[in-house]
This record gives structure tokens, C-alpha cells and sequence, in this order.
């Protein structure tokens, strides 16, 4: 079975970076995609940023300017850089990954447990 670890989250100052990591673990073939959602009290799930397996890269809105998405396949990992942190910015964020694995065959999607990120004014 694959499992997604994410770390990275925390408490930061409005203007302050944090880097979000997901590491993939299990008998992985290969991952097309990789990707960050974010889900505020209140509100729906959100892409915040993905990637796939080509580099090709997408941003929310939200996040242009101020996020970088980057992934190392050697390592099964991918980094969100968030800079310029603002309050909104405040949610729990998931790792989201689709996958090939030996078990599962291709196109499979994991989730993440989520890592809190809270940006105080």
C-alpha cells in the first residue's frame, strides 16, 4: 500500500515562507501527478498547485506569485515553497498524488493526512 507523509506545516507571521514536503512510500511504478489542496473551517476543499510527472506546473489563483511547486521522482517527493503567507493562507493542507503502483495498477489517487499551516496577523 502506498503512503503519503507530509511535513512542514506550522505557525507563521503574515509575510513569513513555510515549506510543505510529501514523501510516497511503497512499491510505486510511477507518479503523474502531484499535487497540494488546502480546506479552510468552513469552506471546500481547494487545488492549491500540481505537477506532473513532466514538470509542467498549475497554480490556483490564489497562490501565483507567491508559491512554487517543484518534485524530485527520485524520491518519490513533492515540495511546496509558500512565501508572502497570508491569514486566508490558513488551512490544513493534503498531499494528493496519482500513482501507478504494482497493487493497484495506473491512475490511482492518495491523499495525505494533511499538515495544519496557520498564518497569524
Amino acid at each position: 500500500q502506498v503512503q503519503l507523509v507530509e511535513s512542514g506545516g506550522g505557525l507563521v507571521l503574515a509575510g513569513g515562507s513555510l515549506r510543505l514536503s510529501c514523501t510516497a512510500s511503497g512499491i510505486i511504478v510511477s507518479i503523474n501527478l502531484m499535487a497540494w489542496h488546502r480546506q479552510a473551517p468552513g469552506k471546500e476543499r481547494e487545488l492549491v498547485a500540481s505537477i506532473i510527472r513532466g514538470g509542467v506546473t498549475h497554480f490556483a489563483d490564489s497562490a501565483k506569485g507567491r508559491f512554487n511547486i517543484s518534485r524530485d521522482n527520485a524520491k518519490n517527493t513533492v515540495y511546496l515553497q509558500m512565501n508572502s503567507l497570508k491569514p486566508e493562507d490558513t488551512a490544513v493542507y493534503y498531499c494528493h498524488m496519482i500513482a501507478t503502483t504494482t497493487s493497484t495498477g495506473p491512475g490511482f489517487s492518495f491523499w495525505g493526512q494533511g499538515t495544519q499551516v496557520t498564518v497569524s496577523s
